[in-house]
């Protein structure tokens, strides 16, 4: 019992995690939900910068590639590298658009807190500001990556996927089935810590010597933020090629 009471307080614990709250916040009530409206608008930006430069993008396609077209072939191909890598020549296809909307979403949402003067748009409470600088937001994203792998496995083997808890002896079975539950955990908290610590570095600075000095830290946030985004994809894609090939 104390074995299986341990996932479900791991559950407890992210419906918990979802009311973390890093200074002040603008709410909409929606349904009988009460959501950050500051999340969802700039997740919406995102979403409509990424749609947009799509469209542009390839509204004229040519048989050989210039300008905008190029760019968009040219992260098309390191998206497919990555999943290929990670996920095997076989199978990686299928899921090139999952990583790459993660990929993305992610790499946009951290430069546009970082390059955007969010601050300038004033709202009746809090500020706007990255959406990976929310922990709800990387706890979806997680729960999202969580959700294709086992997809990916059922997908691939049944219901003898489950057989995976069971390797390479049954002695490991809690742990085996605990390491589902601190993937979520890793890949959320890195996301949101990293992301959160870069803007406080960022914003501590800039309060005390606004011109000049911050610079050199905005530069190195940019760097951070797109690294952040590369590993998050990474090891999305890396945990779906495990649970198709098996218990490593």
């Amino acid at each position: 019992m104390d074995i299986l009471q341990f996932p479900i307080n791991m559950l407890n614990n992210f419906y918990d995690i979802s009311g973390v709250e890093v200074g002040q916040h603008f709410y909409w009530q929606i349904g009988g939900f009460q959501v950050h409206a500051q999340v969802l608008i700039t997740s919406w930006i995102v979403i409509a910068v990424l749609l947009g430069s799509a469209t542009i993008a390839v509204r004229d396609p040519q048989i050989v590639p210039t300008g905008a077209q190029n760019f968009v072939e040219y992260v098309l191909e390191f998206v497919r590298d990555l999943a290929r890598t990670q996920i095997g020549e076989e199978e990686y296809g299928p899921w090139v658009s999952f990583i790459g909307t993660m990929f993305l979403f992610i790499f946009v949402s951290n430069w546009a807190g970082a390059l955007l003067p969010w601050g300038i748009i004033k709202l009746p409470h809090g500020e706007l500001a990255a959406p990976t600088n929310d922990i709800n937001t990387t706890v979806a994203l997680a729960l999202l990556t969580s959700v294709a792998y086992f997809y990916a496995g059922l997908t691939k083997k049944g219901l003898g996927y489950f057989g995976r808890y069971i390797q390479p002896t049954p002695i490991l079975l809690p742990i085996n089935i605990l390491e589902d539950f601190t993937k979520p955990l890793s890949l959320s908290f890195r996301l949101f810590g990293n992301i959160l610590a870069d803007e406080l570095v960022v914003a501590v600075p800039v309060s005390l010597v606004p011109l000049v000095v911050p610079i050199p830290v905005m530069f190195l946030g940019l760097f951070t933020s797109g690294i952040q985004a590369l590993i998050f994809a990474t090891l999305a894609a890396a945990y779906i090629g495990e649970s198709m090939e098996g218990h490593h």
